[in-house]
């Protein structure tokens, strides 16, 4: 199992998508997990309960997908906040923690209204308070680190796989292979 962590726009959907195809094994956000139990978006949940209900739902949310495999897991931004969570993710399977900074995720959320706390006046400030928080959490959980900066997906994709090729969680032949479809 493969779980992608970081914060809120630093391409765990996306890439963990990709990766998904490229490794022909399932991918799961967990925030649409999470909605799909809730039977709401997240943000009416934070609206209406808080983030400690949330943080509750998602931690039994994230036990369940940690339990089967193989996958590839896109955690939440903030599921590496509860201890019980990053042990879970750390000794479930590999753990890549996408690394960017507040101000190159601000360029890519700004117009994300999906996202509860980045629903405030300055985001960009928020951005720098959550990574200060987390970040040392992603690094603490984390099996490796992928710094995401610009470059493409199909790029990025590539890093992360490279990673998992040097670190043997898969073959090297996987890395060479052209996703389906291609």
């Amino acid at each position: 199992m493969i779980f992608l962590v970081g914060l809120p726009g630093s391409g765990k959907s996306t890439v963990g998508r990709q990766l998904g195809r490229r490794l022909r094994i399932p991918f799961i956000d967990s925030d649409q997990a999470i909605e799909m139990r809730l039977g709401c978006t997240i943000r009416a949940f934070f609206e209406r309960e808080g983030e400690a209900a949330f943080r509750d739902i998602e931690a039994q949310v994230m036990e369940n997908l940690t339990l089967d495999g193989p996958r590839i897991l896109a955690t939440g931004g903030g599921a590496v906040l509860r201890a019980e969570n990053r042990q879970c993710l750390h000794q479930r399977g590999y753990v890549v923690y996408l690394k960017s900074q507040p101000e190159e995720l601000m360029r890519r959320v700004r117009h994300d209204a999906k996202r509860p706390l980045l629903q405030v006046a300055d985001p960009l400030q928020r951005l720098r308070e959550l990574f200060a928080v987390r970040d040392p959490l992603y690094r603490e959980v984390a099996h490796c680190t992928v710094e995401t900066g610009r470059p493409s997906v199909g790029n990025l994709v590539q890093t992360v796989m490279a990673q998992l090729a040097h670190d043997g969680v898969i073959d090297a032949y996987d890395i060479s292979e052209k996703p389906r479809g291609a």
